[in-house]
């Protein structure tokens, strides 16, 4: 089993969708105690944010280690190739590579895959342009409900597919033992209409009924199923760390894991 003090927390932060930083600059402060890393979605659920590059600069200014969201849906390779220049002269060098969420309107573009972004970026270590900047660290995710490829493993981390079953997650890392830091997704239920949401928007998801139950009696149950299950994982040695997403409950969530970590 590995040591306690090797598993990381990535804490997910809320970006903003207006030009304040005010309010993720917040996140950050509340967050950083527990927190080994940040990780900035971008344009999450098809509303347009600011640049998680621009605010994964923004972390690293307030001395904290940031993960760049970047999905395949928002870009052509052109724009895939500014994102990467941007980040370099940040000096941003974590990614993680997605899909990307169904737009709320209109199509998404078809020129990007996750498979080519990760080819395109690992090339720019034999281009002139990006002299004298370390490779990037390159993060794919991963289906709970599906093996994971190959051509995924050539990343240097995952994350995989968020659930509130332990279990599940424990039995997908053990069905899938590869070379890499995996880090298992856990997301705070912060309300029933929450829960509703969650199973309209992911078909495969399981949120159990007794769950639901407690944050309809109680909202706080949310944060402290959520803390418990990351104490488990942690306990599990399943995982290199968990991919945290407190939405809006992150000053509770910060408290409750500052004492247990």
């Amino acid at each position: 089993m590995p040591d306690e003090s090797d598993f990381r927390v990535i804490c997910e932060v809320e970006p903003p969708t207006r030009p304040d930083l005010k309010h993720v600059r917040h996140q950050i402060g509340v967050l950083a105690p527990i927190a080994d890393a940040f990780l900035i979605p971008d344009n999450h659920i098809g509303r347009a944010t600011v640049s998680s590059i621009a605010v994964a600069h923004e972390v690293e200014a307030m001395g904290g280690r940031s993960v760049a969201c970047v999905n395949a849906r928002d870009r052509n390779l052109l724009g895939f190739r500014r994102d990467l220049l941007t980040a370099a002269a940040y000096g941003v060098d974590q990614f993680l590579f997605v899909h990307g969420d169904k737009p709320t309107a209109g199509d998404r573009t078809s020129e990007l895959t996750v498979g080519a972004m990760l080819e395109e970026a690992r090339a720019t270590t034999d281009r002139p342009a990006f002299d004298g900047v370390g490779p990037f660290r390159l993060g794919v995710t991963a289906g709970l409900g599906r093996r994971f490829p190959r051509w995924k493993q050539q990343a240097d981390f995952a994350f995989v597919q968020v659930s509130y079953s332990t279990e599940a997650l424990v039995r997908w890392r053990e069905e899938n033992p590869v070379d890499l830091p995996v880090y298992a997704g856990v997301m705070v239920l912060a309300s029933t209409t929450m829960a509703e949401r969650l199973r309209a928007s992911i078909p495969d998801i399981h949120i159990p009924a007794e769950l639901v139950e407690r944050v309809r009696r109680d909202p706080a149950a949310g944060v402290e199923a959520a803390c418990e299950q990351v104490l488990a994982l942690r306990d599990s040695g399943a995982y290199a760390g968990v991919h945290l997403i407190p939405v809006s409950r992150y000053r509770e969530v910060g408290a409750r894991l500052e004492a247990a970590l």
